[in-house]
């Protein structure tokens, strides 16, 4: 094997990678604009007299038209075309009822999900089409999304070693090995995979608690709102499900009767199959159904005084519609010269005409909660409502209503899309597992098919695309083409397993494993696959000639396997990706990929040599 020597330009790589190093731990600038300053940084060297060329211009910018680029644009694309479906509603709603209602029993079920399905297709498409999913989860349960992101990205990237089709690295593997050793079969490293996707939901499961951060997203934010309106109009209020059974008191009386006389809103009700959300005032309660009521607990207590009906803040036949990504609690205005002035809330049947429950109405100094359904309204009259934030969003044309609230999420749900979605998902994944095509053209194709089918308009697909994970991505592929190009990987690798001299053999395949994983977090898994490959395969080779029983075949799996261990920092796609949305800092990778990154090296090597 040909001796390397340390060169200028090496020399230089090895400077600016301790650099990057240094920028993405201190976070003294953002991680995004660290990778373009450390991109421009490669370009300028160029100028230096005497440097070789460490990255070619022409490869400068290369990173912007990568395939893994490409195919994050198209993943978002493709997700956020899935969320304006509102399918994602329905698959958060299924795992919800599924998997429960908690952090612990929400992510063993997500993970192992998302597990199974990177097994077959790129980690980065399963991370992404489920990202939709846990911001919806996450408003529903008031549990901070990044207590969700990071469980469910690190299953994506374990799940990538359940088959040899589940990661670039493994599908290049047989590829790498000489023409006389026997290829590894499509389950071989199944049982590697389902160890250590096992190991990532137990870790999380134990210890997400404490490695986990609680990011407060604006999400999180919206849900302060009910101590706003406790604080300002004495709203304390709680949305319940409750169950009318046969011979209740509540049966063949009208909305309007029990709200007059009880002070709590019934926001919804279920019966027959049938859902109604802001039920008008004449709507008779029928026996064997549910009620969606919004109400203090102290009022829901005087409600079910003496009867069998049993309310629950878990909402279940309510989860989809009354979750906080879709209603809410909003303030409107009755605006200066309206239609409505002079006329009661029973009068306009403002339930039925405009889809909101008043709750309270503030004249002047002075707030009005009881009775208030038969007080003529004025302008300026201030109505504090339950309602769905499509009704609000409607209400911003109405010149009757001036709406104060301004921050809710305005999204217009397209369901009639919904075929025309899961056809172009369906033919995206159909591309990725049955033919040769390149990752980006399959997923570019099933996100353009959404947007000239009118899923997704281009404006929302633009603002889909998290901009700072694609100049991440984009601008250190360069820096990991530099690590090669200049031999700075291969001096790194040969040099350590020099120095290492004779040593058991289990020593050499932990050394081999530990430089795949600081490989793959400075450049690309590919690239550290094929440059350890035959390394490791040579030195097992080396082993066998003094003696040693130490499997060629193994070494070489044990680098396609460690690549796959990208937890510590967010150069992973898959870490890019969750990075923005979760709110993630490096420092969150570092805590809780440090301790993935032990876990997964030591479970990876039991199985190894365990199965061969």
């Amino acid at each position: 094997m040909e001796n390397l020597t340390l060169t200028t330009e090496m020399i230089v790589v090895l400077a600016l990678l301790a650099f990057t190093i240094f920028l993405f731990v201190s976070e003294i600038i953002r991680v995004d604009l660290a990778a373009i300053s450390v991109m421009v940084l490669l370009g300028l060297l160029t100028l230096v007299p005497g440097l070789g060329m460490l990255v070619g211009q022409e490869e400068l910018f290369s990173g912007f038209a990568s395939n893994a680029v490409i195919s994050i644009i198209a993943v978002m694309i493709i997700g956020a075309g899935l969320d304006k479906t509102g399918v994602m509603h329905k698959v958060a709603a299924f795992i919800m009822r599924v998997g429960g209602t908690t952090e612990k029993s929400i992510i063993p079920t997500v993970s192992g999900t998302v597990g199974v399905i990177s097994s077959f297709m790129q980690n980065i498409g399963a991370a992404a089409l489920f990202m939709p999913v846990m911001s919806r989860i996450s408003n529903r349960l008031n549990i901070p999304l990044s207590r969700l992101l990071m469980p469910m990205g690190f299953a994506a990237i374990v799940g990538g070693t359940i088959t040899l089709v589940g990661s670039s690295p493994l599908i290049l593997l047989n590829d790498l090995l000489p023409s006389d050793m026997e290829p590894f079969q499509l389950f071989d490293v199944t049982p590697i995979g389902l160890a250590l996707l096992a190991t990532a939901i137990v870790y999380f499961v134990l210890l997400g608690r404490f490695v986990l951060p609680s990011v407060k997203t604006k999400s999180a934010q919206r849900e302060s709102a009910q101590d706003y309106f406790q604080r300002v109009y004495g709203l304390s209020y709680e949305i319940h499900e409750l169950f009318v059974p046969e011979n209740d008191p509540l049966v063949g009386r009208t909305v309007a009767e029990i709200e007059r006389e009880t002070g709590i809103a019934i926001v919804g009700t279920y019966m027959r199959d049938e859902l109604r959300m802001a039920p008008w005032t004449g709507y008779e309660i029928q026996a064997n159904s549910h009620l969606a009521v919004l109400a203090s607990p102290s009022r829901m207590e005087k409600l079910c005084e003496g009867t069998r009906k049993r309310p629950s803040t878990h909402l279940d036949v309510f989860a989809n519609a009354l979750d906080s990504g879709r209603s809410g609690v909003a303030e409107v205005a009755i605006a200066p010269g309206s239609n409505l002035a002079g006329k009661t809330v029973t009068e306009l049947a403002m339930r039925q005409t405009y889809g909101l429950s008043v709750m309270r109405i503030q004249r002047g100094n002075e707030t009005y909660g009881e009775g208030l359904r038969d007080i003529p309204l004025e302008p300026g009259d201030i109505l504090v409502v339950h309602c769905t934030w499509e009704s609000l969003a409607r209400l911003e044309q109405d010149r009757d209503f001036v709406v104060i609230t301004s921050d809710y999420p305005r999204e217009e749900l397209v369901p009639s899309k919904v075929p025309h979605a899961l056809f172009f998902l369906a033919l995206t994944v159909g591309l990725i597992v049955f033919t040769d095509l390149m990752l980006s053209v399959a997923l570019l194709t099933g996100a353009l098919g959404m947007i000239l089918t009118g899923v997704i308009s281009l404006d929302n697909a633009y603002r889909a695309v998290s901009w700072k994970t694609v100049f991440l991505l984009a601008s250190l592929i360069p820096l990991g083409m530099a690590v090669e190009n200049t031999g700075t990987a291969a001096w790194i690798a040969q040099n350590t397993l020099d120095m290492l001299g004779t040593v058991p053999p289990w020593v050499l395949q932990a050394t081999i494993f530990a430089l795949a994983t600081f490989f793959t977090l400075v450049m690309s898994n590919v690239g550290a696959t094929v440059l350890l490959v035959p390394l490791a395969i040579n030195f097992a080779i080396a082993a066998q000639a003094a003696g040693m029983d130490a499997d060629p075949r193994v070494f070489a799996l044990t680098v396609a396997i460690a690549t796959s261990n990208s937890f510590l920092i967010p150069t992973h796609q898959v870490n890019a990706l969750i990075m923005g949305p979760g709110g993630y800092r490096v420092k969150d990778f570092m805590k809780a990929g440090g301790i993935m990154t032990i876990l997964f090296a030591v479970v990876a090597m039991f199985m190894l040599n365990l199965i061969f």
